[in-house]
C-alpha cells in the first residue's frame, strides 16, 4: 500500500500542496476532487517520486520512495498521465512500453510480455485495432490503448489523471467500469476527476484537495453530506436515489 505522510511538494521551492497525509488502499478506487490548480496533479507526480518531496514522506508498504530505484517505483505503481504525445507507433507496440520495468537492456520482449499485453488491449477494448497506428486512431481509440499500456504495467496502484476527459460519455463510463474491474481484482485505482457527479456515483471513497491542503477523505456519501464540495466548487451538489443507487447533479449556488 502507499501512503503519504505529512506530504509537501511543489516547484521552484514553492510549495504546492502542503502537510498531505493519505493513502491509497488495494481495492478500492479513490477519486481526487478540487478545483483546477489546487494540486491535484501534483500530488500524484509525488506520490510517483517524479516529484521529490519538500517535507513529509512517501511510503511503499513502509519503505521511503527515495530509497528505492525507478524500476522498483515502476513495478509498483503505473501512471496514466493526462497529457501525451500521440506517437506515430503501432498500437500493440505502444502497449509493450507497459512492460520495460520488468526487461533489462536491451529489451526483447518475451511470449508473456505479448501476453499481458494483448490482455491489457482486451480489457479496455482496444484488441481490435492492435496493428493500427496510434496516431490514425480516434482520441477515444488511443485512449485505449494508453489505458492498456498502463494495465500491462501490472502494477498494485493505477494513477489516472482526468481519464475521462474529452471522451463520449460511452467512453467515460467503459474508463470507470475498467477502474471497477480493478479495484475488484484488489488494486489500489487513483483518479483525478472533474466530473463530480461520476466521481461520487462510481467511487468508493472521495478526497478533496482545496489551495493545496485535504479538505476531505471519506465515502462519496459522507463527503456530500458534509458539503465540502459545495464549498469548494461554488455548487450544489444534490443526491437522489434511484432504481440503480444514488445519483448526484450540480447546479449553480444561488447566494
Amino acid at each position: 500500500m502507499i501512503r503519504l505522510e505529512n506530504l509537501t511538494a511543489g516547484y521552484g521551492g514553492t510549495p504546492v500542496i502542503r502537510g498531505i497525509s493519505l493513502d491509497f488502499r488495494p481495492g478500492e478506487v479513490l477519486a481526487l476532487l478540487g478545483p483546477n490548480g489546487c494540486g491535484k496533479s501534483t500530488l500524484l507526480k509525488a506520490a510517483l517520486g517524479l516529484l521529490p518531496a519538500m517535507d513529509g514522506q512517501v511510503l511503499y508498504d513502509g519503505r521511503d520512495i527515495r530509497q528505492m530505484k525507478r524500476k522498483e517505483i515502476a513495478r509498483q505503481a503505473a501512471f496514466l498521465t493526462q497529457s501525451r504525445n500521440t506517437p506515430s507507433i503501432q498500437a500493440l507496440r505502444m502497449v509493450l512500453h507497459g512492460r520495460f520495468p520488468y526487461l533489462s537492456y536491451p529489451r526483447q520482449y518475451r511470449k508473456e510480455d505479448y501476453a499481458i499485453a494483448r490482455a491489457a488491449m482486451d480489457a479496455t477494448g482496444a484488441r481490435a485495432y492492435e496493428h493500427a497506428n496510434v496516431s490514425q486512431l480516434s482520441g477515444g481509440q488511443r485512449q485505449g490503448v494508453y489505458l492498456a499500456m498502463t494495465l500491462a504495467q501490472d502494477t498494485p496502484t493505477v494513477f489516472m489523471d482526468e481519464p475521462t476527459t474529452y471522451l463520449d460519455i460511452r467512453h467515460q463510463l467503459a474508463i470507470m467500469e475498467t477502474a471497477r474491474e480493478l479495484a475488484r481484482a484488489g488494486k489500489a485505482v487513483v483518479l483525478v476527476l472533474h466530473d463530480l457527479p461520476l466521481a461520487l456515483r462510481e467511487a468508493d471513497r472521495a478526497a478533496v484537495l482545496a489551495d493545496g491542503q485535504l479538505l476531505a477523505w471519506d465515502t462519496p456519501e459522507a463527503v456530500y453530506a458534509a458539503g465540502v464540495l459545495d464549498q469548494v466548487f461554488g455548487v450544489t451538489v444534490h443526491r437522489t436515489d434511484t432504481p440503480h443507487g444514488p445519483q448526484y447533479y450540480c447546479t449553480p449556488r444561488e447566494d
